[in-house]
C-alpha cells in the first residue's frame, strides 16, 4: 500500500514483549513518503536494568534508516521511555532528524499536532517513580504474556494481548484513558489544530472528541497498530495483528472491517 504519511509510536525495541517481526511485515507492505516516529521507539528504561536486543530490532533500526536513505522523511520524536534523545533536537541520525514535536498538514489541510503525550501525563509529571514502578510491573504483565502466547501457538492460536485485555477490565485504566484523550484534544485546541497525534498509553484510537481529531498509533507490544495517512489526507487506523490473524486464517478480506479503522466511518455511524 502506498501511503502518504505513516504514524508509529510505541515500538519499544529492547524488550522482550517487542513484536519487531509483526512490525517488519507491516512496513514491507506499506511505503509512504515520510515517516513520524512518535516516541518509545527504543525502551532507555528496560535496557538499563537488562541488554535485550534480537537481529529483529536490528532490522527495524535498519530499515528505518534504507528508508530514509531512499528519500522518505523520517521524523522521531522521543517520548519518556528513549528521553535520553530529547536533549539532542535538531539532529540527524543517518538522515532520520530528532524533534521535539512536530507540526503535520494533511493532504486535505487538517493542522496536526505530532507528540508522544508523556508531558500531560500526571503519573509522569509529578511521580516518576510511580511511573517506573509500573514500568517494572507492565514488564512482568509482558513476560507473562509472552509465554500465554507460545502456549496459544502450540494449539493453533493467533497473538492475544493478556495486559490488554487487562487494561479494559480495570475502571480506573479505562478513566485514566479517556482523561488522558480528553486532555490532549484539549491541547491541539488551545494551539489552534484541527487535531493531535499521539502514542504513550498504549491504547489506539481514532476518533473525534468536540470536533477534534483525536489520534493514537497505539503500540506494537500490545495492539500492534499504526496510522496512516492516505494520499487524500485520510487518516486510518490500522491494527495489524488482526490484518496478520486474517490472513492466516484465509479471511483476509474481512480484515478491512476487523483490523481498520476509518474517521470517515466514524462520522457517518
Amino acid at each position: 500500500m502506498k501511503c502518504r504519511t505513516i504514524f508509529i509510536s510505541d515500538i519499544h525495541l529492547g524488550t522482550r514483549g517487542c513484536q519487531a517481526e509483526m512490525l517488519l511485515d507491516f512496513l514491507s507492505r506499506h511505503e509512504a513518503e515520510r515517516i513520524f516516529l512518535i516516541g518509545d521507539i527504543f525502551d532507555g528504561w528496560q535496557l538499563r536494568r537488562s541488554w535485550h536486543w534480537p537481529q529483529s530490532h536490528n532490522d527495524v533500526v535498519q530499515e528505518m534508516l534504507a528508508r530514509a536513505r531512499r528519500g522518505v522523511e523520517v521524523c522521531y520524536i522521543p517520548g519518556n521511555h528513549d528521553e535520553a534523545l530529547r536533549a539532542y533536537p535538531g539532529t540527524h541520525f543517518g538522515g532520520i532528524e530528532v524533534v521535539s514535536q512536530a507540526n503535520h498538514v494533511t493532504a486535505d489541510g487538517q493542522r496536526l499536532l505530532i507528540t508522544h503525550g508523556d508531558q500531560f501525563d500526571s503519573i509522569i509529571v509529578n511521580a516518576k517513580w510511580l511511573a517506573h514502578v509500573g514500568d517494572r510491573a507492565y514488564s512482568v504483565a509482558l513476560w507473562l504474556n509472552t509465554r500465554l502466547n507460545r502456549f496459544r501457538k502450540l494449539w493453533g492460536g493467533q497473538y492475544w494481548s493478556l495486559s490488554n485485555w487487562a487494561k479494559q477490565q480495570v475502571k480506573q485504566a479505562v478513566n485514566y484513558i479517556s482523561e488522558y484523550e480528553q486532555v490532549l484534544a484539549a491541547e491541539a485546541r488551545r494551539g489552534g489544530y484541527d487535531g493531535i497525534v499521539c502514542g504513550h498509553i498504549h491504547k489506539a484510537e481514532l476518533t473525534r472528541i468536540d470536533g477534534l481529531c483525536y489520534a493514537n498509533c497505539g503500540d506494537w507490544v500490545e495492539s500492534c497498530t499504526a496510522l496512516v495517512e492516505h494520499p487524500d489526507g485520510r487518516l486510518e487506523l490500522i491494527d495489524w495483528a488482526e490484518t496478520t490473524r486474517g490472513r492466516s486464517t484465509g479471511r483476509e478480506g474481512l480484515r478491512l472491517l476487523g483490523g481498520r479503522r476509518r474517521l470517515q466511518d466514524q462520522e457517518a455511524a
